[in-house]
Parts: C-alpha cells; sequence; structure tokens
C-alpha cells in the first residue's frame, strides 16, 4: 500500500510542478536530491531521506528537497515528520525563484498529511487555497477527481458531528491479546467474538463466548463448544437473534472449498451440534468469510472476494430455502459494491438496514462504516455514519444492539515490544441515526400444558395485515425456553406451533406480550374434547364476512388439519351481550360458518368442520367493558 501512495505522490507532484530547473542553483545539492530520486524508485526509503535531508542542510531554500522528503514521510507513517518538512518548506517560498506550482507541491501534499492526521477542517482549507493554483493538466488525473470528491464530502460532514464516549469493556472481558469482532443475542445477555492468542502464525482463532451475570457483569470468556473450535481456526461469527443458529468462518480446514469457508451449527436441547460445511452454493474457491445471518436464521451476508463481483472484496447474500438448503449466493450489486473493497456487514435486527465497511464508498479514510436502508426490497444509496464513528482510521466492524442504545467494536492499540493489541468497546449509539421501529424482546418457555414437559415448539410472528412471516424462532427442547423480537407493527400475531398440540394463539397488542421476560406458553395435547380460542380471526363491525386480516389464522388452521387427518372440529362463534339474544345467536352462526366455508374452500369435507352459535351465552370474561366485550368476540375450536 505504501509503495502504491508513493507512487501516487510521486505522479501527482510531477503533475503539479513541472518547473523549468530548480528552486535553487547549488549542483552538489541538486546532485544529492537527484540521488534521493534514485533511491526512491528503488525502494530504498530510509538512504533517500537521508539524501534529501542532506540537500536541505546544504541548501535550506531547496523548496523541491522539502515536498519529495514530505511524500515518503508521509509513505513511512511518519506524519509529524512530514508537516514539520512542509511547514519549513512553506517558510522558503519567499526565495525568488519558488513558483505557484512550488506553492501547489506544497500544499498538496498537505492537505494530504491533514487528511492523515484526521485534521479535516484545516485539510479542508488547505485544498480550498491550493486548488486554484493547480494546473488544468492535473485536474484531469484520477488522483485529483478523487480528492475533489473527497473535499465535496468532507463539506457536507464536517459541520454534523456525533457526540460519543468510548467505553473498554470490562474485565473479564479483554484478557487475551486479541479478540474482535463482537456480536450479541437480541436480549444483550450473551456475546460472543473471535479470540486469539498473539499474530504469529502458531497462534489460531477460536469463537469464545460470555454471559451477562445478575450483577449486570459479564462472566469469565469460555470456548463456545468442543463440538466448533478445532486445531484450524474459527472465528467472524454471526448468531441468530435466540441464539440458536451460528455461522462462522474456519479456514483451512480439510472439507473446506478455498482458503477460508462459512459453517453452520445448531444448537439443540442446549448443545451446540457438529458444525457443517455450507456447500459450493455458499462457498467458492476463494475467500468466503465475516458472516451476518438476518435475526431469523433467513439471509446469510458475507463478504468474498471471488469472481464475478464488482471490486477486491464484495458482499454477497444466500437465502434459506423452504427444503432446508441454501441458494446460490448472489452479489448484492453496485449499489453497494464497488470497484474496491466492502467487508464485514451487519443485517439489523430489523432486517431492514444493512451496516458494512468500506473503501470504495465516499469517506474520511481508509475504510469507514456505512449503511444502505432497504426501501422498497432495494438496497439504499448507503450513507456514511459521520464522524467521530469513522476517523482516518480504518472502522473495520460494528454490532449494534437490538435495543438500539449501543454499539460494539474492536479497536488496535500497539504496547511495549511492538506488539499489537486489539480489545473491545463499545459507545452509546446516535439516536439520530434512524434505525427504524423500536424493537422488543419477549422471553419465556414453552411447556406440556399436561406434563410440564419442555417442548420444542415453532414461534412464528406474523403481520397480520399482509401474512408476511416477520421472525420465526424455536424453543430450546430441553428447557423450553425460548427468545422472540417484536417490532411496533400496527397487527402481529404470534403463533406457537408443534405437531400434535393445538396451536396457541395470540393478538401480540392485545394479549400485552411484548418485552415479557418469563412468558409461560403451555400448549395442549391434540385430545377430543379439547379447545382452544382461534385467535386472530377478524370480521366487520355487525357482520359475518372475514377480513383480510384473518388470512394468517385461517392457513394455520389448515394446517392444523391437514396435520391432523383425523381430526374433526366444532367452530363455534361467541359475541358480547350488545344486541338482542336472537340477534346475536345468529350472527354468531353465521361467522362460524365463515370460517367453515373457508375450510370448504381449502379442501376438506364440511363433516370435518361442524359449527353452532353461542350468541353471549358462554362470555369468556363479564361483559363490563369494551376491553373485555372485545375478548368475548371470538371463535373457538373445539376437538371431536
Amino acid at each position: 500500500m505504501r509503495t502504491v501512495l508513493l507512487f501516487l505522490f510521486l505522479l501527482s507532484s510531477s503533475m503539479v510542478a513541472r518547473a523549468q530547473g530548480y528552486s535553487i542553483i547549488d549542483s552538489r545539492a541538486i546532485k544529492m536530491y537527484q540521488e534521493g530520486e534514485e533511491l526512491t524508485l528503488s525502494r530504498q526509503y530510509e538512504e533517500a531521506i537521508e539524501k534529501y535531508q542532506s540537500a536541505i542542510k546544504r541548501e535550506a531554500s531547496f523548496v523541491e528537497a522539502y515536498v519529495k522528503l514530505a511524500q515518503l514521510q508521509l509513505t513511512q507513517g511518519d506524519l509529524d515528520g512530514a508537516e514539520k518538512t512542509l511547514i519549513s518548506g512553506q517558510s522558503k517560498l519567499a526565495n525568488p525563484k519558488a513558483t505557484l506550482k512550488h506553492r501547489a507541491d506544497i500544499g498538496w501534499v498537505l492537505t494530504n498529511v491533514y487528511l492523515k492526521q484526521g485534521r479535516y477542517k484545516e485539510a479542508y482549507s488547505k485544498f480550498l487555497e491550493t486548488d486554484p493554483l493547480l494546473e488544468e493538466s492535473f485536474r484531469k488525473h484520477v488522483s485529483y477527481k478523487e480528492m475533489a470528491d473527497r473535499m465535496g464530502f468532507l463539506k457536507d460532514h464536517l459541520e454534523r458531528n456525533w457526540v460519543i464516549e468510548k467505553e473498554k469493556l470490562e474485565q473479564p472481558l479483554n484478557e487475551f491479546q486479541l479478540q474482535y469482532f463482537p456480536v450479541l443475542t437480541a436480549n444483550g445477555e450473551q456475546i460472543l467474538f473471535t479470540k486469539r492468542d498473539g499474530a504469529g502464525t502458531n497462534h489460531k482463532e477460536d469463537i469464545y463466548m460470555s454471559f451477562m451475570g445478575l450483577d449486570g457483569g459479564w462472566t469469565k470468556p469460555q470456548s463456545i463448544a468442543e463440538t466448533i473450535n478445532s486445531p484450524y481456526n474459527e472465528g467472524t461469527c454471526s448468531i441468530t437473534a435466540d441464539g440458536n443458529v451460528l455461522i462462522y468462518t474456519s479456514c483451512d480446514a480439510p472439507d473446506s472449498e478455498g482458503s477460508c469457508d462459512l459453517y453452520i451449527a445448531y444448537k439443540l436441547n442446549g448443545r451446540w451440534q457438529r458444525p457443517r460445511n455450507m456447500g459450493k452454493n455458499v462457498n467458492s474457491r476463494s475467500w468466503d468469510s465475516q458472516p451476518s445471518l438476518s435475526a431469523d436464521g433467513k439471509i446469510l451476508f458475507f463478504s468474498s472476494n471471488r469472481k464475478g463481483g464488482f471490486g477486491g472484496n464484495d458482499i454477497w447474500y444466500s437465502v434459506l430455502q423452504n427444503d432446508g438448503t441454501w441458494s446460490v449466493a448472489k452479489n448484492l450489486g453496485n449499489v453497494v459494491n464497488t470497484p474496491k473493497d466492502e467487508i464485514s456487514p451487519f443485517m439489523f435486527f430489523n432486517n431492514e438496514i444493512l451496516f458494512f465497511s468500506s473503501n470504495g464508498h465516499p469517506g474520511f479514510g481508509g475504510m469507514d462504516i456505512h449503511l444502505s436502508r432497504v426501501v422498497d426490497g432495494e438496497f439504499s444509496e448507503p450513507e456514511n455514519l459521520g464522524l467521530p464513528i469513522n476517523d482516518q482510521h480504518d472502522q473495520v466492524a460494528l454490532f449494534i444492539t437490538a435495543q438500539k442504545d449501543y454499539a460494539y467494536f474492536t479497536e488496535l492499540t500497539s504496547v511495549e515490544q511492538g506488539q499489537d493489541r486489539s480489545l473491545l468497546y463499545r459507545f452509546k449509539f446516535p439516536e439520530d441515526i434512524y434505525l427504524g421501529e423500536n424493537l422488543t424482546v419477549t422471553e419465556g418457555k414453552v411447556l406440556n400444558s399436561k406434563t410440564g414437559e419442555p417442548v420444542d415448539a415453532s414461534l412464528s410472528l406474523v403481520s397480520l395485515t399482509n401474512d408476511s412471516t416477520l421472525y420465526q424462532f424455536g424453543s430450546d427442547g430441553k428447557t423450553g425456553e425460548f427468545m422472540m423480537l417484536y417490532p411496533n407493527k400496527a397487527i402481529s400475531g404470534l403463533y406457537v406451533e408443534k405437531k400434535g398440540y393445538l396451536p396457541k394463539i395470540y393478538n401480540v397488542e392485545r394479549d400485552n406480550i411484548k418485552n415479557v421476560k418469563d412468558l409461560k406458553v403451555e400448549l395442549v395435547p391434540v385430545a377430543a374434547g379439547e379447545e382452544f380460542v382461534f385467535e386472530n380471526v377478524f370480521f366487520e363491525f355487525d357482520e359475518y364476512s372475514l377480513k383480510s386480516e384473518s388470512i394468517s389464522s385461517l392457513k394455520r388452521l389448515v394446517r392444523f388439519l391437514t396435520e391432523n387427518p383425523n381430526v374433526n372440529i366444532l367452530i363455534s362463534g361467541h359475541t358480547d351481550n350488545v344486541g338482542s339474544a336472537s340477534y346475536n345467536q345468529t350472527l354468531s352462526l353465521q361467522r362460524a360458518k365463515s370460517v367453515q366455508q373457508f375450510l370448504i374452500s381449502a379442501g376438506f369435507h364440511e363433516g370435518r368442520a361442524l359449527v353452532e352459535g353461542k350468541g353471549d351465552k358462554e362470555p369468556m370474561v363479564p361483559n363490563t367493558s369494551p376491553q373485555n366485550q372485545a375478548l368475548n368476540r371470538r371463535i373457538t375450536i373445539k376437538i371431536l
């Protein structure tokens, strides 16, 4: 990279300042300068620096030597030295032989120094001062166009600084030399990260985890599982919101398709099962890494340098199919991907905002964090997260919690003996960066109502307005525990289902099950005489025609009868106490018949779904309030 930068600086300098002759006449100083140029071309940079310094020592007004010395100091990372050299060079511009081109040379390199130092206002000011001095031929060069674009970006962003305070995660976290790429479950109570004991080739990567204790602190990190960590390298992982599906990177494993591949593992009954390579639909013969799994585990995003992309590293994605396989990976497209590098995707918990790191979109330095919002099914133009989240350094990855309160990241620091340490940090995420509707988390257990034993059920959160599944998770077969995310949708239903049991249906808003820590869901085994409330079936006021929002529950009733071919049901309609008893009796029967008719249209014989109207005879609760009356207006399903 330094060689490339050096080439660009030398090229820029030659195009900016093609003076006839030099700013001095001392032949010995000029010879030292020319020897420095030859040493630079042969990549003997330290020797070249000494030659330029000697030329300046002999002739203090040698402007060209200041420029070349500063360029080398800049590419060697000596930013303070480069700045000092250029400031000294500026003071020599009063030399009668110094030209506007010399002034342009110093201004151009000093602009680059300020950018590398993160002194953006000074860089912008110096560029405005230098720009009128540049030759038209240089303005056509790509390095000028990139600089002009960057200055346009800075103009728009310099006044929009977020106020953030970094917090290093407290012990016992950060106990290793290197820990990086942190991710958390939706409830924020488990953190996973990549751990490495050193930067040597003999130091391998492993996935470690820690849990939030009752006191609010983290437990001592431990290996995620013997089934996952191996003698090879495992790291850069992603986990579903409920912590039951893990996708991670493993490099140089015997069954890998390329240098680094993606692997998937499932947690069953509290234990991580043996992982498997995700196969050729996802992996390639190239580098495939840095996975991000959508909260419900349906879409996988990752970075790869495989053929068919737009640049070096691109972001790709694969979709989980109904048969449990993953689709052939596709490139995310040129709205997100550029001719340069895009890495470290992170799909936020609402499945609507993708974060990633890029040096191909307008930014402040090397790799900057951007976000792209999903609008009408398409990714929108990326937005830079701004200062000081991004700065002159590389920002490789960012993880934002489901609650939108904290962003977690890794920071590289140097310690004694030249060893690097990477530590885990967090900061309060700016509220003014809109991340969509608020998300809440519900936790609980699914149990057998008769025995109290755990049930490994499927939990689906469905938008009732369009019958789309927002999230789908499962309860643990060993403990019955589950976790569910809830966005602030207008109407949503939670369906808890397991073959051999009656479904449990909630209306999320009416039943107030958001942000509950211990929701107890009891599933009733299928048996004659058992009954359940058929929630989320809606009718127009004083009518019996089904509203479109009922389709989610109706489809699940169809599936229930299909899975239980020997089961017949009784559909009962109920009303509140508004109106006469005879009118309510008729209305409740007609509503039950509407449900029956849907089943008949789905192919079931009417004998499998009998109907009755109960009117207001069997209220669930007293009709003493509008809320209670709403509960009493219902459909129930009884097993015959």
